[in-house]
């Protein structure tokens, strides 16, 4: 009996240290949970409730703690029907949310002090679980690839990955011939001429003996007969990355290198990050066996580099997984466990100086003014292609810098505006970033762009807005009772054109239906008053209103154009025309278009303004940080980016006797605005 008892006794004794273990477990992942609690408000501004919901926020199950989507679905799925998993990138936590609060709550009680394992990497992890309201995150915005960038998948078979990944030999002493280096962040092995890393450039005297490899020939010829490429490269880098390796951000030397610069992806797939001055990332996923191809902007302008990482962010969907950018969509990313990777990059060397359309960022432009500017247009093609090149493309390069010059509306278009009745449907043409589309709450404002960056900004800020040309509105003939078309206009090459857009404006609009234009005024200084434009010279910092490149000072000598004899008599000439002909004057042939010189008066109705792309500007949630040459370059200080904007700039009467020269139209009004011709016709 006493035997008996004593067995008893201890089983009571262990039945009391097991109760009090997991009393004092649950105290531990209540101070956990409320620890997870306290750090989600104060750094994430997340609430969580103490009553039961469908979502359930979980901490250390994150992208940002090497938690994979595929693991923590299965992992969630135990407890109910999962309607959605967000896990935001590079956060320590997820969200979900079950089909059922009771659902919730199994899941609530079962994933609270629930130990997992980080996939293969043998590292375990706690997790804690809290309940939260509806989880709102915002949808991605699509990016596209940078201007000018293709990847082609499935390039070469894996038989041809094999041949090609075995002809380059690591394993055996550093070969000068081939220039074989381990630096910090990759093996590198280089064919047909060495790649120097002390001066980011080649020795185009020097070539290596023995040229690239048979195979790698072999390689190139087929991708000119697919006509992935243009023109054969005669230089090859190859570099192996182990996973965590990586390359810094760089633009490959303007002069040592022409225009195409192609790397293959082979043994793993990477995201490599491209970034545009005005601090626009893009991540792109390299498939394995996959070609990049960096032609005109994204090879000139934007970096590109592999941050040093185990683990990429990557879509998640089967879709997602194939080549393109990697959007931050919360239900539909993931993690991807980086593997050993070989790139073979191969370029051409350039044998003569590089004549981008990038001067302040080439170093065989840098401190010179670009020889060759575009001519005057004959024929509808070059106006065409000069607005192409010197405006569209201009305003998507620029477009968040733009923007933030943009943010303060004109008195005289907000009176307009609000003039308007209650409920009208105003259309405005060229709506930039859209600072007029939310001036009236009364109206139903729409906006179009020709700039996709400019209507991505327009739909951060919830404003109605689509891609769309000036000259052919996507919109109904009278459908709408206003249109505004503001500082649009001049951008057009041609009296004709010019004249294409004021006739557009006048077919979206009812009868009686009134449209406000604004177009940039030759005549800066008028009625013995100087416009902002020219007051602002000594720089005030009040400059919303201008309508020229955001820059306060007078651009250094080295943007102005060397004007020839030709270039004077061009000029003198159209100042002549302008003053016998009134404003309907045409360019003189063969003429190039001048460049003008901020904050000073026009001495040509057709010319070129500088834009100074600035890097101190602040994208929502995004700092700008400008890289325009490769680490440890010595032009890595240079100045910043100068684009060119085709200007055509209005004498006085030119723009109304435009609007007159239109049928079923009137000239309610016309005026002069701080430098600005304006006209407000109605349709009759």
């Amino acid at each position: 009996m006493a035997a008996a008892s004593q067995i008893t006794n201890m089983e009571v004794d262990r039945t009391g240290e097991d109760h009090l273990k997991v009393r004092k477990m649950k105290k531990k992942i209540m101070r956990k949970q409320l620890r997870a609690q306290h750090t989600l408000m104060r750094h994430e501004g997340i609430e969580c409730v103490s009553h039961a919901t469908q979502s359930l926020v979980i901490a250390n199950a994150g992208l940002g703690n090497g938690m994979n989507r595929k693991q923590l679905l299965k992992t969630v799925e135990e407890y109910g029907l999962v309607e959605a998993l967000l896990m935001p990138p590079n956060k320590p936590y997820s969200f979900v949310k079950y089909g059922s609060t009771e659902e919730a709550k199994k899941a609530f009680d079962a994933l609270n002090g629930k130990e997992l394992m980080l996939g293969d990497s043998g590292q375990n992890v706690v997790l804690y679980s809290n309940f939260v309201e509806k989880v709102f995150w915002k949808n991605a915005v699509p990016t596209n690839l940078p201007p000018g960038l293709t990847v082609i998948e499935k390039v070469v078979s894996p038989e041809e990955e094999r041949r090609m990944l075995e002809s380059i030999d690591w394993i055996g002493d550093e070969d000068a011939q081939n220039a074989q280096k381990t630096l910090k962040h990759r093996k590198v092995k280089h064919f047909g001429y060495e790649f120097r890393y002390d001066n980011n450039n080649v020795d185009k005297d020097k070539p290596l003996p023995g040229g690239l490899p048979e195979i790698c020939s072999l390689f190139l010829e087929k991708c000119l007969k697919q006509g992935y490429i243009k023109h054969k490269p005669d230089q090859l880098t190859v570099n192996q990355y182990e996973p965590g390796q990586g390359i810094p951000p760089h633009i490959d030397t303007h002069s040592a290198f022409e225009d195409e610069i192609i790397s293959l992806s082979l043994g793993a797939e990477i995201v490599m990050d491209f970034k545009h001055p005005d601090g626009h990332t893009v991540a792109v996923l390299l498939p394995r066996c996959s070609l990049l191809v960096m032609s005109g902007e994204s090879r000139y302008l934007w970096t590109h580099g592999i941050t040093p990482r185990k683990y990429d962010i990557i879509q998640a969907s089967e879709l997602g997984q194939k080549v393109g950018t990697i959007t931050a969509d919360v239900g539909d990313i993931t993690l991807n466990q980086r593997k050993t990777r070989t790139s073979f990059t191969f370029r051409k060397v350039r044998r003569s100086p590089c004549n981008c359309i990038y001067p302040s960022v080439c170093d065989s432009q840098k401190g010179q003014q670009r020889q060759v500017q575009p001519s005057f247009p004959h024929n509808e093609m070059e106006a065409s292609e000069l607005e192409q090149e010197y405006v569209h493309k201009v305003y998507e390069e620029i477009a968040t810098h733009f923007s933030s010059t943009r943010h303060s509306p004109w008195p005289r278009i907000v009176e307009f505006l609000r003039s308007l009745p209650e409920g009208s449907i105003v259309a405005d043409v060229g709506c930039g970033n859209g600072k007029y589309l939310g001036i009236n709450k009364d109206l139903y404002m729409i906006g179009c762009d020709r700039s996709k960056n400019l209507v991505d900004i327009c739909g951060e800020k919830n404003f109605q807005a689509f891609v769309g040309d000036a000259l052919s509105v996507p919109m109904r003939s009278g459908s709408c009772d206003a249109c505004i078309s503001i500082a649009v206009i001049h951008h057009f090459s041609t009296a004709e054109r010019r004249l294409a857009a004021l006739r557009e404006l006048a077919r979206l609009l009812r009868p009686g239906g009134t449209a406000l234009i604004y177009v940039w005024a030759m005549e800066q200084e008028y009625k013995n008053q100087k416009s902002k434009y020219l007051k602002e010279k000594h720089g005030n910092k009040d400059k919303e209103e201008e309508i020229s490149s955001g820059m306060a000072q007078r651009l250094p000598g080295d943007q102005m154009p060397e004007s020839s004899s030709q270039d004077s008599a061009c000029t003198d000439q159209l100042l002549d025309n302008s003053k016998d002909k009134g404003c309907g004057a045409k360019p003189v042939a063969d003429c190039r278009l001048p460049v003008h010189t901020n904050r000073t008066s026009f001495h040509s109705q057709d010319l070129l303004v500088p834009w100074h792309l600035k890097g101190g500007t602040k994208k929502r949630r995004e700092s700008v940080e400008t890289v325009l040459f490769p680490a440890g370059s010595k032009q890595s200080q240079g100045p910043s980016p100068v684009f060119h904007r085709y200007y055509h700039v209005f004498c006085e009467g030119e723009l109304e006797a435009a609007c007159r020269s239109l049928d079923g139209v009137r000239v309610q009004k016309s005026y002069y605005d701080q430098g600005n011709w304006c006209v407000v016709l109605e349709k009759l």
